[in-house]
């Protein structure tokens, strides 16, 4: 079952690092939410159901043990697990803030099973590129 998270909303990061998610989608993080960088320069949260299961399949896929080193370097050496605070913010780390150059403008973006903490411009580049290509790669899934 996909979880529903859709949309997009702006918000500012506080002087603490603290984005506040959507009221729509916190009951789903209530157990808590993982952070991770994300691959275009935003921070991927996970639910911890969806975190484990991600991981999982990381881990059983086959690949060489080099890029399994990197993959576990990447994914999980930067992945920091938290919870959303009673006014529904989520403390996003030093590390990550600086990966994602977040430093005021926020958007978090629904990406299906999981959310995207995105710089506010870096976020309009992203939608501009994704909605330009996105017709093209829903045509090629139709033709496979």
């Amino acid at each position: 079952m996909a979880l529903p998270f859709f949309g997009e909303y702006d918000y500012k990061i506080d002087e603490k690092g603290r984005v506040p998610i959507p009221p729509r989608f916190r009951n789903y993080l209530r157990d808590g939410v993982v952070l991770t960088p994300g691959p275009e320069k935003c921070i991927t949260a996970y639910t911890l159901t969806e975190w484990k299961k991600m991981a999982t399949s990381l881990t059983s896929t086959a690949l060489t043990r080099s890029k399994m080193r990197r993959l576990s370097r990447a994914m999980f050496a930067m992945a920091f697990s938290t919870r959303i605070d009673n006014q529904g913010r989520v403390a996003i780390p030093a590390p990550l803030r600086e990966y994602a150059q977040i430093v005021d403008e926020v958007v978090v973006a629904g990406a299906n099973n999981y959310l995207e903490i995105w710089n506010k411009a870096l976020w309009e580049e992203e939608k501009d590129i994704s909605q330009q290509q996105v017709w093209q790669i829903i045509e090629s899934l139709e033709k496979s």
